[in-house]
């Protein structure tokens, strides 16, 4: 007899201190994953930047383009939304398509998440204007006010990406009047940086690699439940 009671003891706690820690987690827990700051701020003496024991990071830069409906694109419309930027050229035919159809793939998982917006950002200004973007998007499925991809000028554009975005960026043919495949004149990175409300750098990816646009979609997650509790 007290073999059955210990028995039937031993299977209560089994079965019931788990379902009681998992409630305890469910009503109290707290989930504390948060994801890292990039490109901290440097200082006149080449160090970092730190205030009252914190290290400043830099912010995302302040721009105005134009887009692929022919409207101009201030950032500050894109303050309090967290978007992922990049740089492509519509002629590219190596790095581009794959990054652009992962992009699709993000896009097609927040879509309904007005939070959330794509920055693509041309680096062939010259051919890439607002018309021959928007037959460019149309290819990706790009929907209106989610999904930008922006054009304006040269210098304006590779100041921004070098400067603001940290993303190197370069016309080959301006040291080389021998290059003519056309993919070899516009050096780009093929990087997605993740930007948070607050317009900090959150997320560095891999645009080709689809287990680094998984972590992206997962981190876009992250950022979007964080910055709704906030509100």
């Amino acid at each position: 007899m007290k073999s059955n009671f210990l028995k039937a003891g031993i299977l209560v706690v089994i079965l019931v201190i788990p379902a009681l820690v998992f409630i305890f987690l469910k009503l109290f827990g707290k989930n504390n994953f948060d994801l890292p700051y990039y490109f901290p701020v440097i200082n006149e003496r080449d160090e970092v930047k730190i205030v009252k024991g914190d290290t400043v990071f830099n912010q995302a830069p302040a721009f105005q383009l134009v887009s692929q409906n022919g409207d101009t694109l201030n950032s500050e419309e894109l303050k309090g939304k967290i978007f992922v930027t990049s740089f492509f050229f519509s002629r590219c035919g190596t790095i581009c398509p794959p990054v652009n159809t992962n992009l699709s793939r993000v896009q097609e998982n927040f879509k309904h998440e007005d939070l959330l917006k794509l920055v693509s950002i041309t680096v062939d200004p010259a051919h890439d204007s607002s018309e021959v973007l928007k037959a460019y998007s149309s290819k990706y499925g790009a929907l209106k006010d989610k999904w930008y991809f922006l054009t304006g000028d040269k210098g304006y554009i590779y100041n921004l990406a070098i400067k603001g975005f940290k993303l190197p960026t370069a016309d080959a043919s301006e040291y080389d009047k021998g290059i003519e495949s056309i993919d070899e004149t516009f050096i780009h990175s093929d990087k997605l940086l993740l930007i948070d409300g607050g317009g900090y750098f959150r997320g560095i990816y891999e645009g080709t690699d689809k287990d680094e646009i998984n972590r992206l979609i997962v981190e876009i997650k992250v950022l979007l439940d964080h910055q709704k509790k906030q509100k």
